[in-house]
């Protein structure tokens, strides 16, 4: 059993809301961050903004035996991008960018990924574990074109400190787990920068069961109804059927949640539409776009892949594309609503329909006129020239 599908699913949700479009540091939307999963220290002053510290799943497991599970605990630490300039005399000030050739250099607070793989659990009893993260300091020289020093950029990392509780109760014939995760930072905080510095982001779990199977907490049972969740919200996850897999994540996600196919990569905002973000990237100025590489490496990344995708790449967002010469008057079609023009059209999906007609506007649009199929006033729909109307590319031929 592989947990790739799952982990995939999972960074998308560990980068939720990393960065923001334009992907720059001086864009209002960024300015403030960390969104979800936040597990702030418990000792923040009021005027730190702090998250809470906590946050809980209850899931519920089918006893097989002696079985287990394995607990992941994933989050992100942030980790302060501070480049310095080089002084006259050798030492170093801070900097907010250092320009070196064609690069800029700015500072910024970057993330670093974290995964805590506990100790194998029995589904029974309680436990709880510590988890230490140390903090930490890296410093990159920066050299220009012909080698001499001229800045550096010094990455800062402070340690974290959790622990993890679990619970095991019989509920109804099956197991209750209860997962809590609690951020312990000892110390008091009084700002917002530092609440920040030693907070769990974008917290999440990935729970694997042996010897046992997950039961999805959206049946309509009563043990199901009696589970209770804290800003962390347990889904069924790989392929669909799979019942040893689990995710518990700070959004609320169907069962069995998957990435898009044709989606080309993450762009931080699983709210959006891939297609318009990719337009909005291509359409970025060279200024806008030297902003955002420098601004992350992560964002640098996007705007590189959005500028080299090809046109089909490009198409192949919008959905998938039927020529319309393929279909004409007689050609049976199911039918795939996309576009949403009229709430009927949710009813519709899936229905076998006749087209009648393939019109174009004035504009170049073309428009297919269908009857559905199974409709017992088809004949009349089509002696009074009442049509349902659809796109090309919402309409699948079949035989």
């Amino acid at each position: 059993m592989s947990l790739d599908s799952v982990r995939a699913v999972a960074d998308t949700v560990l980068y939720e809301g990393y960065l923001l479009y334009p992907y720059r540091a001086g864009a209002a939307k960024n300015r403030s961050r960390w969104q979800f999963g936040v597990l702030g220290p418990p000792g923040a002053a009021p005027a730190a903004f702090a998250e809470p510290p906590e946050m809980s799943m209850q899931c519920l497991l089918t006893p097989d035996g002696a079985g287990w599970v394995t607990v992941r605990l994933r989050f992100l630490q942030l980790q302060s991008r501070e480049v310095q300039r080089r002084l006259a005399g050798g030492g170093h000030e801070p900097a907010e960018r250092l320009r070196v050739g064609d690069t800029t250099l700015l500072s910024w607070d970057e993330a670093v990924e974290r995964e805590i793989t506990l100790p194998d659990l029995p589904v029974h009893g309680d436990a709880e574990f510590p988890v230490e993260v140390p903090g930490g300091e890296d410093v990159e020289p920066v050299h220009d074109g012909d080698g001499r020093p001229v800045g550096r950029v010094v990455r800062r990392r402070w340690p974290l400190t959790a622990r993890v509780r679990t619970s095991v109760q019989a509920d109804d014939g099956l197991l209750r787990l209860t997962v809590s995760v609690t951020n312990e930072h000892a110390e008091p905080v009084p700002e917002k920068e530092s609440a920040t510095r030693h907070s769990l982001i974008a917290a999440h779990l990935m729970v694997e069961a042996h010897d046992a199977e997950f039961v999805s907490v959206r049946e309509p049972i009563p043990a199901a109804r009696r589970c209770r969740q804290d800003r962390c919200w347990p889904v069924l996850a790989g392929p669909p059927g799979e019942t040893r897999l689990l995710l518990g994540a700070p959004i609320i996600l169907y069962d069995h949640p998957r990435l898009a196919g044709h989606s080309p990569g993450d762009l931080f905002d699983g709210c959006e539409i891939d297609e318009l973000l990719t337009l909005r990237v291509r359409t970025m100025t060279d200024q806008e776009k030297i902003e955002a590489r420098a601004t992350d490496p992560r964002a640098a990344a996007i705007v590189d892949r959005c500028d080299a995708l090809g046109d089909d790449a490009l198409l192949s967002l919008h959905g998938t594309r039927i020529d319309a010469g393929t279909i004409t008057h007689g050609t049976l079609v199911r039918l795939r609503p996309a576009r949403r023009a009229d709430a009927q059209d949710l009813f519709l999906a899936g229905r076998i329909a006749l087209v009648n007609e393939v019109i174009t506007d004035v504009d170049g649009g073309t428009h297919v006129a269908v009857v559905l199929l199974d409709d017992p006033a088809a004949d009349l729909h089509d002696g009074y020239g009442r049509f349902l109307y659809f796109a090309p590319d919402e309409l699948e031929p079949v035989s």
